[in-house]
């Protein structure tokens, strides 16, 4: 079953588009996990990040249809951070849920290659179901994560309009009358107009920001084929109500990134008096449901 397919069967299945994403941070961490770290070592800290995504995970699974590890977090620890991404990753896909790996990689030729056998090939050692991928080099360098998709039945998410306030300094440009995103997302939608699968979907997904909801109602009529990765949800401003145009007829199309509001939520006031750091996971499983409450159509 092509990427696609497989994630329009999990929202069906979980009746949830949320997207829980994995940002482990030394500081936020809950205390009971924080103040057992023996040490300042990588290692140590690695093995923390490690518990904290795979215990999340474990709460998540089946209730929502993805997760969304962010390599930067684990990066920040060198070699042994990144073996905590690879067992994190496999935790996730054992648990049933579709890994979207958010590295934002890419470049030209063979290197461009490399990254896409790396996290999305047939002998990844990753073994990430999806990636996201930066589109500013050009048509070619987002060719080779298109073949890996073909071989692999994998997905990879695009970049076209961001949630940051940034963003705009290029994406927002007009060439011709026509921006850098808008051309971006043309790309894209010719990239998958023969892969589509059966749920009409292809496996070139995109990244729009819930912070610019009339840009998410534009790209949702511009890329009719692709799943739209929508971040910018809760910590960053974004309610249902400015996701709520980036969803197709049928509740599908989407998929709504929460990292900090819902695996930090026992820091969060209305969690905080409630759980607070001894049940963060409680905190984790509330601020779940109410996620799926709200986007709930």
């Amino acid at each position: 079953m092509s990427f696609a397919d497989r994630l329009a069967a999990a929202v069906k299945a979980t009746g949830s588009v949320t997207c829980v994403g994995l940002d482990p941070r030394k500081a936020q961490l809950p205390a009971p996990i924080r103040d057992a770290v023996s040490g300042d070592s990588p290692d140590a800290w690695a093995a923390a990040y490690t518990q904290f995504c795979n215990e999340i995970i474990d709460v998540v699974a089946g209730r929502v249809a993805c997760v969304k590890p962010q390599a930067a977090f684990f990066e920040q620890l060198g070699p042994a951070g990144m073996v905590a991404l690879g067992e994190v990753i496999a935790h996730a896909r054992q648990a049933g849920l579709l890994v979207i790996t958010d590295g934002k990689r890419n470049d030209i030729g063979s290197t461009a290659t490399a990254y896409a056998d790396a996290y999305l090939g047939q002998q990844s050692p990753w073994g990430s179901d999806s990636l996201t991928v930066s589109p500013y080099l050009g048509r070619d360098s987002l060719e080779p994560f298109v073949e890996v998709c073909d071989q692999r039945e994998a997905g990879i998410f695009v970049l076209v309009k961001t949630s940051n306030p940034g963003g705009g300094l290029l994406q927002d440009r007009k060439t011709d009358g026509q921006t850098v995103y808008s051309a971006v997302a043309e790309l894209v939608t010719e990239f998958n107009s023969t892969r589509l699968g059966q749920s009409g979907y292809g496996p070139v997904g995109t990244v729009v920001g819930a912070t610019y909801p009339e840009q998410l109602a534009e790209m949702r009529a511009e890329l009719p084929g692709s799943w739209i990765l929508i971040p910018g949800f809760g910590a960053q401003g974004g309610g249902a109500a400015d996701v709520q145009a980036g969803f197709d007829e049928r509740g599908l199309g989407a998929v709504v990134n929460s990292s900090r509001h819902i695996i930090f939520a026992h820091a969060r006031p209305e969690f905080k008096d409630k759980f607070g750091d001894a049940q963060w996971l409680d905190a984790v499983s509330a601020a779940t449901d109410d996620m799926n409450a709200q986007l709930r159509f």
